[in-house]
């Protein structure tokens, strides 16, 4: 097995005792001879393994001290997020989906009046565009998830926000492995006429329409 591999599997491992509460915050890591022991694999994968989860906020390595787990809800961040909905382990459960789906359109409707108020007229020009195109394919009851994801993107893009654009692409992951994620975000044909509203506003750069519009989308029960 290569180093890769064995440090993959040490991780994996630890990160699930982590997030599981297995290992509780405070609690010492087992030592890297101990872990190399037990999974098998020589201590460099070991360390790896570590530096990783020390990355992700999920543990805390002491040089001459003992390796201890933080409290990741405190210390972790958005990759944590995409460990928590490892497809591995079965359905995301509740309050994760409505935690993601909250921070969805939190971000959503921001990121729409920011692009209304300072994304270039040639993307605001294709926010309207692409809006118009969907929404009649939306209202007939087509499949537009791919052009929907897509405009949504734009949006982003246009609100020239970096944190926005990264935090998307963490969704956008965990929506590719879970179907019952994926099925919180896609618009129903009563959406249509919020997303023609949502076009418009952000072409005409009226950032309050375009909040009003967002907001409507994408803040659901």
């Amino acid at each position: 097995m290569s180093d890769e591999r064995a440090s993959e599997r040490v991780h994996d491992r630890l990160r699930r005792d982590v997030l599981t509460g297995v290992l509780a915050p405070g609690a010492r890591v087992p030592s890297e001879r101990a872990l190399a022991v037990e999974h098998g694999v020589n201590r460099h994968a070991v360390r790896e393994a570590l530096k990783r989860l020390q990355q992700a906020g999920l543990v805390a390595i002491s040089q001459g001290g003992p390796t201890r787990v933080h409290d990741w809800e405190r210390t972790g961040g958005l990759e944590v997020l995409l460990d928590l909905v490892d497809p591995s382990d079965g359905p995301v459960p509740e309050h994760l989906l409505r935690g993601i789906v909250e921070m969805r359109a939190s971000i959503g409707v921001d990121a729409a009046r920011r692009c209304a108020q300072r994304g270039s007229a040639d993307v605001r020009a294709d926010v309207a565009a692409r809006a118009a195109a969907c929404a009649p394919r939306l209202a007939a009851g087509e499949d537009v998830l791919d052009d929907y994801a897509a405009l949504w993107e734009l949006v982003v893009v246009g609100a020239q926000n970096l944190a926005y654009r990264l935090s998307l692409n963490s969704l956008v992951l965990a929506l590719a492995t879970h179907p019952e994620l994926l099925a919180l975000t896609v618009p129903s044909p009563d959406d249509a006429p919020l997303l023609v509203a949502l076009g418009r506003a952000v072409g005409d750069g009226d950032a309050e329409g375009a909040t009003a519009a967002a907001r409507g989308l994408l803040e659901r029960d």
